[in-house]
């Protein structure tokens, strides 16, 4: 802690982070839940296929624009009270999407909730490396990821029992219910000693971020919708040049907006890229594999759904167990086991045919979702305790912006592998559908696993930090936390 202080723990660590708990799992759930609600927004206004997606890329832009400023306003504004507003803002534009009567206002709405989101993901884990002690780092990273990845898997299937059972209208009346139990629950119980040093307030730099990274994201966003128009070209050129310069700006001035000289650490950069790469991989397969299911194996969207969910689930668990592991053994092994298990399960993605046995499917999907956890957790893990406290928000958000941005670039690069896939099986005279959907695949699993092995190399230039601070007992209950004890 700043001034030599020990840094304080706390008595019941995960009740302080369980409004952020919720309101990470709400974040991700809005964000894997409304494709299957599309169909229906369609006919509910009357609007095409692309207008309807900016309910998708809407709230990925909202995310990306906010994202880089959240460790600059961690250090200005009370924790708690960011939070706070953030989840009233998911509480806000939930309702207004429920009630809405015209498409505008629907996205209005959506794009609150993608503002919430930017925010309570990267201080989730900021906030993490304040609350837990260094040595349980990896557990409570482990307990995050299994928030953050429980709400893929049930998602889709939520999301459609609503819509069948209701309304589209439903899923955010869900959505609005629970942001009013993580408001409740942040209210009560977090309290975190995240310092305020309130520095310079760069507007340039704010600028320069939000139409960087905007651009990149939007652009990134609609190519699979798009393709590489005139209007996408342009937004990724603006959003590539704006952002090399908000680079060179904040490792010139005296205060950034964020402190990009964490990716001069060599302990931090390394895992935070193989973090990125799996990540990228995860939503590649995640894009694909659906799709397959059913143009390619001719299933249902329901029985599809249910095929997904084993996979999912065993997911969740592992994110689970390989933070706990990663305390006791590191990252470096864990990224081997992972990549192993990642590889066979890819290869077996590539022996799916139109006429394969279900069972092929899911052997290939279980092994895959065992095997990506013990990347993404233990290369997480170890890029934020590479950091020194003071940077664990500046980590926290150069991680989630880099996620997000590579998420964004490898669902569409699968798109258009895909298409490539499917045109080259045309041109040799192919003339099943199906066949040309699997072959399409292939080309983007072929893309998922070559991401896996640039993790596989750079493991090898993995360091492990060995130091922790010392840590003393502090005993904290949300009426009794005091100011001298806590920035809270």
């Amino acid at each position: 802690m700043p001034g030599g202080e020990p840094a304080p723990r706390f008595a019941h660590p995960h009740r302080v982070m369980l409004g952020l708990y919720f309101g990470a799992f709400l974040g991700m759930l809005s964000e894997t839940s409304m494709n299957i609600a599309i169909p229906d927004l369609m006919d509910e206004f009357a609007v095409s296929s692309g207008t309807a997606q900016w309910m998708v890329v809407g709230y990925m832009l909202a995310i990306g624009i906010v994202l880089p400023c959240v460790g600059f306003l961690l250090k200005w504004v009370r924790a708690k009270t960011l939070v706070l507003f953030a989840l009233a803002c998911f509480l806000v534009g939930a309702i207004v999407c429920a009630f809405a009567t015209t498409f505008p206002v629907l996205l209005a709405g959506r794009i609150v909730q993608g503002v919430s989101t930017g925010i309570v993901l990267p201080t989730l884990y900021a906030a993490i490396m304040h609350v837990f002690p260094p040595a349980k780092i990896g557990a409570a990273n482990g307990v995050a990821g299994l928030v953050v990845m429980f709400a893929p898997v049930v998602g889709p299937t939520v999301a459609g029992t609503l819509i069948g059972a209701v309304s589209w209208r439903a899923i955010f009346v869900l959505f609005a219910v629970i942001a009013a139990v993580a408001l409740a629950c942040t209210a009560l119980f977090f309290v975190t000693p995240i310092e305020r040093t309130r520095p310079a307030v760069d507007m340039l730099s704010i600028l320069a971020s939000a139409l960087g990274f905007g651009c990149l994201v939007a652009g990134v966003s609609l190519v699979s919708d798009m393709g590489f128009s005139s209007a996408v070209v342009g937004l990724l050129v603006v959003g590539v040049v704006v952002l090399a310069f908000y680079a060179h700006r904040q490792l010139t001035i005296a205060t950034p907006l964020l402190d990009l000289r964490a990716l001069g650490i060599a302990a931090f950069r390394t895992p935070a890229v193989m973090v990125s790469c799996s990540f990228a991989c995860t939503l590649a397969f995640m894009y694909l594999v659906p799709q397959e299911l059913q143009r390619g194996l001719g299933l249902s969207s329901t029985v599809a759904g249910l095929l997904m969910l084993p996979g999912g689930i065993v997911n969740a668990l592992c994110t689970l167990g390989a933070g706990r592991l990663f305390d006791r053994h590191g990252a470096r092994r864990l990224v081997w086991i992972g990549v192993a298990m990642t590889a066979v399960g890819g290869a077996l993605f590539f022996a799916i045919g139109t006429g394969s046995p279900v069972a092929l499917f899911l052997a290939a999907h279980i092994i895959v979702m065992v095997g990506i956890p013990f990347i993404q957790q233990s290369t997480q893990s170890a890029a934020l305790k590479a950091l020194p406290m003071h940077m664990a928000a500046d980590g926290s958000t150069i991680l989630n912006t880099m996620q997000q941005v590579c998420g964004a670039v490898s669902t569409a690069v699968a798109t258009c592998l895909l298409g490539l896939g499917q045109t080259a099986y045309t041109a040799g005279g192919g003339t099943n559908p199906a066949q040309g959907f699997v072959d399409g695949s292939r080309f983007g699993y072929l893309f998922g696993l070559a991401l896996i092995a640039v993790v596989l190399v750079l493991s090898f230039a993995l360091k492990e930090r060995a130091h922790e601070p010392e840590m003393t007992p502090v005993e904290v209950g949300a009426a009794e936390a005091k100011p001298k004890d806590l920035a809270a």
